[in-house]
C-alpha cells in the first residue's frame, strides 16, 4: 500500500512554476548575493562607453544600491517597453530606468518614492526671443514653437501656447537643428535635451524657465507583495538624498557634460 505524501510536500510540488514567475524578495536577493537590475539604454540614464561597458546615472545608482545592500549588481538591458513585463516574469528584481510613476504602471509594479525628477522644459533661440520677458509672451502666432510629433512636448505646446505656430519634427535631432538654425523660436522637449543644448551652444540657446513646464517623478519599481523591499528602497533614497549622494550624482549626469569626456 502506497503511503500518502505529507500535505506540505504536495503543496510545494504544486507551486514551482508560480514561485519562479515572480520577482525575488528582498531576503532572497540578500541570500543569493546578487541584485538583478533592469535598465534601458537612453543617455545619460544608461549608455555604453567606447569599450561597450554600461555607464550612466542609473548605472551609478544601481551599483551604489547594490554596494549598500552588500550584494553584487547584475545589470540587464531591456527595451524600455519590456522592463515591466521582465519584472513581472521574475527576470529582474528591480527596475532602475528613469521609470515615471503613473497609476497605470502602479497596477503592475510597486513604486518607491521618487529618487529623480525630470519633465518637459523650454529651450529658446536667444537671438529670436531676445525681447521676450515672460513665457506667456510666446503665446502669439508670430512665434514658432518646435516639438517632436506625437510627443508630450507637442501636446503641452498646444495646451500652453495655443496661439503660437506649432512646428512638429520627426526627431529630437531635426527639432534641435531647427532651433539652432533659427528656423523656430523655441522648442519643448524632455529633459535633459534642453539643458544639454544650452550647455553645448550657450551663445545661441537658452533655457529661460528654471523649472520644467511639466514635471515628472521617477522611482524604483519592484514586484508586488514584498513590502520589505519597498521599505528598504525608500529608506535608501531618504539616506542618499540626505548625504547629498543622489543630488550630486544627478547633477553630474544631467547638469554637466563632463561625463562625455570620460567615455
Amino acid at each position: 500500500m502506497r503511503r500518502a505524501l505529507p500535505i506540505t510536500i504536495l503543496l510545494l510540488c504544486a507551486l514551482p512554476f508560480a514561485s519562479a514567475a515572480t520577482a525575488r524578495s528582498l531576503q532572497h536577493v540578500l541570500n543569493q548575493g546578487t541584485l538583478r537590475v533592469g535598465v534601458a539604454l537612453a543617455a545619460p540614464w544608461t549608455l555604453r562607453d567606447e569599450s561597450g561597458e554600461l555607464t550612466g546615472f542609473e548605472i551609478d545608482v544601481a551599483n551604489k544600491l547594490a554596494e549598500d545592500m552588500q550584494v553584487r549588481a547584475e545589470l540587464l538591458v531591456y527595451a524600455f517597453a519590456d522592463l515591466i513585463p521582465a519584472l513581472e516574469a521574475g527576470e529582474i528584481d528591480v527596475i532602475a530606468a528613469g521609470l515615471t510613476i503613473t497609476p497605470e504602471r502602479a497596477l503592475h509594479v510597486n513604486f518607491s518614492q521618487p529618487y529623480v525628477s525630470a519633465g518637459i522644459s523650454l529651450a529658446t533661440n536667444s537671438t529670436r526671443t531676445a525681447s521676450v520677458a515672460r513665457f506667456e509672451e510666446l503665446n502669439a502666432e508670430t512665434y514658432k514653437i518646435a516639438a517632436v510629433e506625437n510627443s508630450v512636448g507637442a501636446e503641452l505646446a498646444r495646451r500652453l501656447l495655443p496661439q503660437a505656430d506649432l512646428v512638429v519634427f520627426a526627431s529630437i535631432e531635426t527639432a534641435s537643428e531647427a532651433l539652432l538654425a533659427g528656423a523656430v523660436d523655441a522648442y519643448l522637449e524632455d529633459e535633459p535635451v534642453p539643458t544639454f543644448l544650452a550647455l553645448e551652444h550657450g551663445d545661441t540657446i537658452d533655457v529661460p524657465v528654471a523649472r520644467p513646464l511639466l514635471e515628472t517623478h521617477s522611482g524604483f519599481a519592484v514586484g508586488k507583495g514584498d513590502p520589505d523591499f519597498l521599505a528598504f528602497l525608500n529608506a535608501w533614497i531618504t539616506a542618499r538624498e540626505a548625504d547629498t549622494w543622489l543630488p550630486t550624482t544627478h547633477r553630474y549626469w544631467f547638469r554637466t557634460l563632463a561625463w562625455r569626456d570620460r567615455r
